[in-house]
């Protein structure tokens, strides 16, 4: 009865783990390019107390053993980089990626993160940049007397500029890609950097061979699903529950065999 204690509260814990990832896809429904999470669980080592296959006393050899589980444990929280829908925004900086690919920025330390949410805006001196000020790499500066922004889905950057009647090029969005996007180590502010999991980033030119193209004027929402995450919610509360109730019960068949007189 001790031992179905602590493999109730592994289960405890279990789903408190999941119910912090639930509740975090639930506070980032509206964040731009977020990507829900995803726990993954597995069941922890057995006790053996019977071998299947050994002989028995009378020389037979036994069909099955007796093998206690000891729980569960969290094996993984995964990032599900499904694409999310996308919205109309008319603004000329507004850009998603559909099909394969993040966005490269360059953070304040001179290293390269990676992104989906496509909110961009000038700074001070004409560069692209994220909400947080961070430029786009490779930079592309676009140049003060810019009348209209114009970027085609294979990511080139042309202007039409004051006095002038022809756009002209100023710079080329280059996107990345990874052998396993689920192994990026998110950093927060919808950035995303690389480890031995994921490999090294791939470089490339929107449309290219294995890379999304790029679409102006639109931003790609989160890919939370409120009902999918209201279900998974209302699952892990009642396995919650469920363990506790293992506990309590446990509990109370000790307090029964204390109280036995003999």
């Amino acid at each position: 009865m001790q031992r179905s204690m602590f493999i109730a509260a592994t289960g405890m814990e279990a789903q408190r783990l999941n119910i912090d990832v639930i509740s975090n896809n639930l506070a980032n429904v509206n964040t731009t390019g977020f990507k829900r999470s995803r726990a993954d669980f597995q069941e922890l080592m057995y006790q053996g107390l019977k071998s299947a296959g050994a002989s028995s006393a009378d020389g037979v050899t036994l069909p099955t053993g007796i093998q206690v589980g000891l729980g569960v444990k969290p094996a993984a929280v995964q990032k599900m980089f499904k694409q999310g829908d996308f919205v109309s925004t008319e603004n000329p900086l507004d850009l998603v990626v559909e099909g394969k690919g993040f966005f490269q920025i360059l953070t304040p330390e001179g290293e390269v993160a990676y992104t989906r949410a496509g909110a961009f805006k000038l700074d001070s001196e004409g560069n692209i940049v994220n909400s947080d000020g961070y430029a786009m790499e490779p930079s592309i500066t676009i140049p003060a007397n810019t009348l209209n922004i114009t970027i085609t889905t294979d990511g080139t950057v042309s202007v039409l500029q004051e006095g002038s009647t022809s756009p002209v090029e100023v710079g080329q969005i280059e996107l990345a890609q990874f052998t396993n996007p689920g192994g990026l180590t998110s950093i927060g502010k919808n950035l995303f950097i690389t480890n031995e999991a994921s490999g090294e980033a791939t470089a490339g030119t929107p449309n290219a061979e294995g890379f999304g193209t790029v679409n102006q004027g639109f931003l790609e929402l989160s890919n939370v699903n409120v009902v999918e995450e209201m279900v998974n919610m209302i699952v892990s509360q009642r396995a919650y529950e469920l363990s506790s109730k293992v506990v309590q019960t446990s509990d109370e068949m000790l307090a029964l065999a204390n109280n036995i007189k003999r």
